[in-house]
């Protein structure tokens, strides 16, 4: 597993992370404690160093679950990364200095450490960020201990280009992928060059990048890529990037023809995504310990063609882009 470090000022990071929204069990049919704990000791086993969670998954379980995990662990270091912003009391217009405080209170003792290595704004009002405030409360936090470092998870270019405006600033976290290439020339280079590191959600848009869903896949009722399809909970474009479902699964089946041979397509869409130098790290989660092989292998394989990024962009510009619905 290579790595990279995380901002100009941040830490080193695994180039394939793990996400830990599963192990809350918010969705689909959950993961259970035994099971998520084998998740993160596969994970770190096998060079998986950062671990991506937030307070609102499970109401604190998965915190909780690596919290677990790293009191027994004694391999090389794990970063972890938690979310504030989201929970209830809080969002859309509870924000004050006080809930932020409990909230990384909270996340402190559920995670067991003295100071969490990055806080992120979890996708909170985009004026709540305009105004600014709440990264004056972010940095009090910094300077006392409490946090190492803060960042902000986004929903749209606006979103980034307003939080990129903020001294100290270590991360942004977006969806970025092969259904997602705006942010190629729209924020990756402004973040670039204000040394702001690139974590990467939904590496593989829901799992339909993976190549194995078809027209006819069903997702459990408890599951967002059934309830959030058409964005009836929460952002669409956390969904499928926001794609219909069917026509999702049909740019996927003809992105299939475009691989390298041997290469699946999970694989040349994680490598796109790293391919682009302002990337950190991509933070795939994992149902089952033998999805971490999988997707950690990314970081073995080597970049793609300049030509495939051609045939690639240019496959966005005409067949992707004018079917994505949501903030962007």
């Amino acid at each position: 597993m290579k790595t990279r470090q995380l901002g100009a000022k941040g830490f080193d990071v695994s180039e394939v992370g793990l996400g830990c929204w599963q192990l809350g069990a918010d969705w689909g049919s959950g993961v259970a404690r035994d099971i998520g704990l084998e998740i993160l000791t596969t994970a770190a086993t096998h060079g998986v160093s950062f671990f991506d969670t937030a307070d609102v998954y499970g109401a604190g379980r998965s915190e909780d679950l690596i919290g677990q995990f790293l009191k027994h662990w004694d391999g090389a270091p794990i970063r972890v990364a938690t979310k504030f912003g989201r929970g209830p009391g809080v969002y859309p217009d509870g924000y004050t200095e006080d809930a932020l405080r409990r909230g990384v209170e909270a996340s402190r003792e559920r995670l067991g450490v003295e100071a969490i290595d990055l806080v992120q704004l979890h996708c909170i009002p985009t004026e709540v960020m305009r105004q600014g405030e709440i990264f004056d409360w972010l940095r009090k936090l910094q300077d006392e201990g409490a946090i190492r470092h803060f960042g902000a998870s986004v929903e749209t270019v606006e979103e980034g280009l307003i939080c990129l405006e903020q001294e100290g600033l270590l991360s942004l976290q977006v969806i970025f992928n092969l259904f997602r290439q705006k942010l190629v020339t729209e924020l990756l280079p402004q973040a670039d060059a204000k040394g702001v590191g690139i974590i990467v959600r939904l590496p593989l848009a829901s799992g339909v990048l993976s190549g194995k869903f078809t027209a006819e896949t069903t997702f459990d009722a408890k599951d967002h890529r059934n309830y959030n399809r058409d964005g009836a909970a929460f952002n669409v474009g956390e969904t499928f990037s926001g794609l219909p479902f069917e026509k999702a699964v049909e740019l996927a089946e003809a992105l299939k023809g475009m691989r390298p041979e041997g290469m699946t397509l999970a694989k040349m869409a994680q490598r796109w995504i790293l391919d682009h130098p302002a990337v950190s790290t991509i933070i795939p989660g994992a149902s089952a310990p033998d999805q971490i092989l999988r997707n950690a292998a990314a970081s073995d394989v080597a970049p793609l063609p300049k030509a495939l990024h051609e045939e690639l962009a240019a496959f966005y510009a005409a067949e992707i882009k004018d079917h994505i619905r949501g903030a962007y």
